[in-house]
């Protein structure tokens, strides 16, 4: 299998923070989705993989050259879109497509110009003047035009309304079509991953808690609704966290099939990604 993207041991250090031992890799033609809460480590590994903050240990690789050793013919095969467009506000469109062009070797102004067209962008008015959706499909159009391999989102379609998301999760499946590109998406917005990710990365507390496909989180995670008295006949290896509420126990399980065949009367639900994200750091734990 080749890898888009390959995080070996990766550490980093501040006083009173640590991202430790993270081990992911990115298949070309995938979606990872890198979930976690705030302060996990996401944003700390994604800035690592940038060089925005530099690694105390451990080895990343973008399709298979070191990302500091080969850090100039690196930098031309990924695109970076955060939060916030970081573009100076008075600056026109038009003139963000001349920069780019002394930035990056495979700038192709003509592509830049077409997504501007998609994007229905006015190519003479100022940044300062667009909406947050149109601030982020102008990162996508700039990203889009100098031909990267591996898109990287940090928090991308945060704050954007429902319609511009579903059109940019579109836009990233198509990106990944040919095999050859990959995307490695955080968001808290884990309906999102749940439309277009076929990896998902768990941080917490700077660890790295699994890295699953989303086919095996849809077909063995479950959610168990049950009373006290068969909670208590359960096997608490069977059990990964709970929660108790007014009247039932409601359990995370990740055999879902297993588990109905042995408890065939019981009610288990499908566990998505935000169940796994509340189970995992809110739900508790048997010793």
């Amino acid at each position: 299998m080749e890898y888009a993207l390959e995080v070996n041991n990766l550490t980093k250090s501040y006083k009173d923070f640590q991202v430790k031992d993270i081990n992911i890799k990115i298949p070309k033609g995938t979606i990872l989705g890198l979930i976690g809460e705030n302060g996990a480590g996401k944003s700390t590994i994604i800035n690592t993989i940038l060089n925005i903050a530099r690694k105390d240990a451990g080895e990343i690789k973008i399709f298979n050259q070191d990302v500091y050793e080969h850090e100039s013919a690196v930098k031309e095969d990924i695109a970076v879109i955060f939060d916030e467009c970081h573009f100076n506000p008075n600056f026109k469109v038009n003139v963000i497509g001349k920069m780019m062009s002394k930035i990056y070797k495979n700038w192709n102004q003509e592509t830049y110009l077409s997504y501007l067209e998609k994007f229905n962008l006015p190519k003479n008015r100022k940044i300062k003047d667009f909406s947050k959706g149109m601030k982020m499909k102008l990162s996508f159009a700039v990203a889009f035009s100098h031909y990267p391999k591996l898109l990287i989102l940090d928090e991308a379609t945060s704050g954007l309304d429902p319609i511009v998301r579903d059109e940019i999760l579109e836009i990233l499946k198509d990106f990944i079509m040919d095999d050859e590109h990959a995307v490695l998406i955080s968001s808290h917005i884990t309906s999102d991953l749940d439309k277009i990710a076929d990896y998902i990365s768990f941080i917490h507390e700077g660890k790295l808690l699994f890295t699953k496909t989303y086919e095996d989180i849809q077909d063995n995670y479950g959610i168990l609704k049950c009373g006290k008295e068969l909670f208590d006949a359960l096997d608490k290896k069977e059990i990964i966290a709970y929660k108790k509420e007014d009247f039932e126990y409601r359990v995370l399980i990740n055999n879902r099939q297993e588990f109905k065949t042995v408890y065939q009367d019981t009610i288990i639900e499908k566990a998505d990604i935000e169940d796994l994200m509340l189970f995992y750091i809110r739900g508790e734990r048997l010793s």
